[in-house]
């Protein structure tokens, strides 16, 4: 079928509700056109007479299913009767059950991992559950193989324990909700979707990465999504359409690119102490993919801690209903982003320390070897367009970077510059104590303002940037080591250097061939090893590495 994108539908609990579902189908097809394949998780069985006369018109050929249907095992010792062979098989024409665990791979390539029923809770395990025997024979084949990226599709009857973290949360209790066991199998197997039923709740988390942010090669990000119960009366979405083209017939470039509303991985802690979180015995044979070395080595630095970046609805793979609104998020740049960190543009390289939300690199072309940027991570324009927790630990590390240049005999200066860029840069630039005061750095930048005709306005310490610029309002500030802000409202051809110009003048730095960035370029060798310097001497002071 080559690239062409395969139209599935996926769809939760049906217990039993057979004709109510294939009718649902029905219409949707009349609609929407034909789809390939279905798809069903959770309990497909149910249990009351009326649901085994319904089955029976399937088994005995009376009745036939539209479209070729995927059905998970027992998911309760009732519905047990129902299957004939735990390793799969043709139920009734078109309605074919998969079996315990496996991979059923499609004429298309379209890979699809399953595993049937629920975690046994004893020894032996009952026929409607799963063992840690079964996820180890499902992965260590997959993982064996050195070319093994992923699933395309995961299919669970329970959840994976804690797949909430670092997203949006399940309207449902959490406390009892999922399992560990699934949790692993999805951290192992990679799926681009993966759904499970048995909650009677609808819940589409948002997108998760399956690499380490700057340490591993870009891979392909994760969708759980768990689905209702067929004809449920609160109406909760029970069936999800969706277009898919194999991953192995994707140019991998298209594959690993990265939606606006990916969060980190949910089933991966942060390292303690250099080394990674112990596994259960069951995957301890399973390798772990070798870091690449596309990234550059934070030295010494543990990992960063987990990133959450809420997100909107995102972009649908097919033709599907509203969903509500999501935490807020960045907005989507019109272009390549050179300051996004998970864009490809990103100068690696110059990364001195990445948060959560914000990181803190190298300035390219620096007033001085310690000129440095503060940034979210997140495709943010300007300070006043930030989300709470954005501005939270940017506000950290303006306190590190101060304290930094503090113990270096360097006052702290600050600007920004809103105004014909598309993602903040929160320039800081140290300079001597024994050059200048602050007074001094004050005067030059509201001398040099009214030479070219602008009023800097003075603002208090604490006064929020947002009550005098709303979004969309072009401006500049400076922020001095005191924490007093001096503040422009931009109307018209402002000069984009202008930050750099005064600190660079006779009266500050006394640098004024170093006023235009451009004119300031190194090797990326040179860059390496600043980078590298400033790293170092930063450590001390960089909570990201506590954290």
């Amino acid at each position: 079928m080559g690239d062409k994108p395969l139209r599935v539908l996926a769809c939760g609990d049906v217990e039993g509700r057979i004709n109510a579902l294939f009718n649902r189908v029905n219409a949707i097809q009349k609609k929407s056109g034909q789809f390939d394949l279905l798809l069903c998780v959770g309990e497909f069985f149910g249990t009351s007479p009326e649901t085994e006369a319904e089955w029976e018109a399937y088994k005995s050929g009376a009745k036939k299913a539209p479209i070729h249907t995927y059905i998970l095992g027992a998911a309760s010792q009732d519905t047990v009767k129902y299957f004939p062979n735990s390793d799969g098989c043709e139920l009734a024409e078109n309605i074919t059950c998969l079996g315990r665990r496996g991979v059923f791979t499609g004429a298309s390539g379209l890979q699809i991992a399953y595993v049937s029923g629920r975690e046994a809770q004893q020894e032996p395990a009952p026929s409607h559950c799963f063992t840690s025997k079964d996820i180890t024979a499902l992965v260590s084949p997959l993982l064996s193989n050195s070319k093994f990226r992923g699933v395309d599709i995961l299919l669970t009857s329970q959840w994976p324990r804690g797949v909430w973290q670092y997203g949006n949360s399940p309207e449902t209790d959490t406390k009892f909700c999922g399992v560990s066991s699934i949790a692993h199998l999805a951290d192992k197997l990679k799926p681009r979707y993966h759904f499970a039923g048995l909650e009677a709740v609808h819940y589409e988390r948002l997108p998760y990465r399956n690499h380490v942010v700057l340490q591993e090669n870009a891979q392909h990000v994760s969708r759980f999504i768990a689905l209702a119960t067929v004809n449920n009366p609160a109406k909760k979405k029970y069936l999800y359409a969706f277009n898919i083209v194999p991953m192995k017939n994707m140019d991998p470039t298209e594959l690993v690119k990265q939606p606006q509303d990916v969060t980190e991985n949910p089933f991966r802690k942060p390292m303690k102490d250099g080394k990674k979180e112990k596994l259960p015995p069951s995957f301890a044979d399973a390798e772990e993919e070798p870091a690449s070395q596309f990234f550059f080595d934070l030295g010494q630095n543990k990992p960063q801690h987990q990133q959450r970046q809420h997100g909107r609805k995102r972009q649908t793979d097919g033709d599907r209903p509203n969903y509500p609104k999501q935490p807020r998020k960045p907005p989507q740049p019109t272009g390549p982003c050179w300051f996004c960190l998970a864009s490809p543009e990103v100068e690696k390289h110059l990364v001195i320390s990445i948060g959560t939300h914000c990181y803190m690199a190298l300035a390219k072309g620096g007033l001085t070897p310690d000129h440095v940027l503060l940034l979210p991570i997140g495709h943010y324009q300007s300070v006043v367009d930030l989300a709470s927790e954005v501005v939270e630990e940017m506000e950290k590390y303006k306190i590190a970077v101060k304290k930094f240049c503090k113990s270096r005999g360097r006052r702290c200066v600050l600007f920004e510059r809103n105004y014909r860029s598309q993602h903040l840069q929160l320039q800081v630039v140290p300079v001597p104590m024994d050059k200048c005061s602050t007074d001094d750095i004050k005067e030059a930048f509201m001398t040099q303002a009214e030479e070219q005709q602008m009023e800097l306005m003075e603002i208090p310490a604490h006064t929020d940037l947002k009550q005098i610029a709303p979004p969309g309002t072009p401006y500049f500030y400076v922020e001095l080591d005191t924490g007093d802000k001096l503040f422009y409202r931009i109307k018209k051809n402002f000069p984009l250097q202008f930050g750099r110009e005064v600190l660079a003048s006779e009266a500050l730095l006394n640098i004024p061939m170093r006023a235009d960035w451009r004119e300031c370029k190194c090797t990326k060798e040179e860059e390496e090893d600043q980078a590298k310097q400033v790293r170092s001497d930063f450590a001390p002071f960089d909570f990201a590495i506590d954290d």
